[in-house]
């Protein structure tokens, strides 16, 4: 038989088996923690969906286009554009909120999907800031206001003016209720103290048309969709919501060199993942995402959407975010605004 040790100083540590478990597992966590960071460090390895709430065709979609596309090259891995609008674009934003925090599924994200659409839609689905992990910003578009081409405003003054005077009777349309649209309409009453009413339509551009045809006194539209016909001369700016005067539109004053320095309503337009997404996945991201609003064709191209180019860090976005949801919550709280 081989020889016992006599010695206490001669044996070994005794182990119990809870310690051998403990230590096997961390261990196995040590290990799994190491693979984790490979993968964090090789992402993306496949295709990364973007997810752009909207329908296919129209500015919105094609910012989501072109960020995909320069994304795409950054990372050297397929960027694949999910078209899934509805319900105020809570649809798309909702299966991006519910999508594997993995970094493989991103959504374009804007005033409508995490500022206004939680507000309204009681099923939406997602939280804005719980159930998001900040990427960056990609950009804003300022809210205009716009009349017909004959309006008898040549001025906000003589908007305001005429609905002093008339309280109720001037009409302001919408793409429908609690639209970015109505809100900002909501807002600008709120600041000049007027009773202009609402008139909501159902989505498309049924607005704009009776805009153009003079059924309507005034729409607050962001940039994005209002330049066109401002370019096309069927309507008239009156100003913008911008802390200057926009190059496309010289002429026009900003809402605080018209005598409202408290209106600053923005569309605009951001990336985010899903809460949990790695954070080296999203500082990768939120890198290249930087570098890409930095390339002079994207800003110029994006500026040919009425797009103001920006980006902030993902910690910047987070609290941007935070703002826009408390501010139009109070918006939609104090003016009783609900959906049809």
């Amino acid at each position: 038989m081989p020889l016992q040790p006599t010695s206490s100083r001669l044996r070994g540590p005794r182990w119990s088996r809870r310690a051998i478990l403990a230590s096997a597992g961390l261990l196995v966590a040590g290990g799994a923690a190491l693979a984790q960071t490979a993968a964090d460090s090789a992402y993306p390895q496949r295709a990364v969906t973007l997810i752009v709430p909207y329908p296919a065709g129209g500015a919105n979609d094609a910012i989501g286009r072109l960020v995909g596309q320069k994304l795409a090259e950054a990372v050297g891995q397929p960027v694949i554009i999910d078209n899934r609008p509805g319900a105020g674009t809570t649809i798309g934003t909702a299966l991006a909120a519910k999508a594997p925090a993995d970094g493989y599924t991103l959504v374009l994200g804007s005033l409508a999907s995490h500022a206004v659409g939680p507000h309204l839609i009681a099923k939406a689905g997602y939280d804005p800031v719980r159930d998001f992990a900040p990427v960056g910003l990609i950009g804003t578009a300022p809210i205009i206001a716009t009349v017909p081409k004959d309006s008898k405003y040549a001025t906000l003054k003589a908007l305001v003016d005429d609905a002093k005077a008339h309280p109720g009777e001037v009409m302001y349309g919408s793409a429908g209720n609690g639209s970015p649209l109505h809100l900002a309409g909501e807002l600008f009453n709120q600041d000049a103290n007027v009773k202009m009413v609402h008139v909501p339509y159902k989505g498309g551009n049924a607005h704009t048309l009776d805009l153009i045809g003079g059924r309507l006194a005034v729409i607050f539209d962001t940039s994005t969709a209002a330049m066109p016909m401002i370019r096309g001369d069927k309507i008239r700016a009156l100003a913008v919501a911008a802390p200057a005067r926009l190059p496309e539109l010289p002429n026009v004053p900003t809402f605080a060199e018209a005598g409202y320095p408290k209106f600053e309503v923005n569309g605009w337009y951001a990336l985010y993942a899903p809460a949990k997404t790695p954070q080296p996945v999203v500082a990768r991201l939120s890198a290249e995402l930087g570098k890409i609003m930095a390339l002079p064709d994207v800003q110029e191209k994006l500026r040919g959407f009425a797009v103001r180019p920006a980006y902030g860090s993902p910690q910047e976005l987070a609290k941007f975010t935070q703002s826009e949801y408390a501010k139009y919550g109070q918006v939609i709280k104090s003016a009783s605004i609900t959906v049809d």
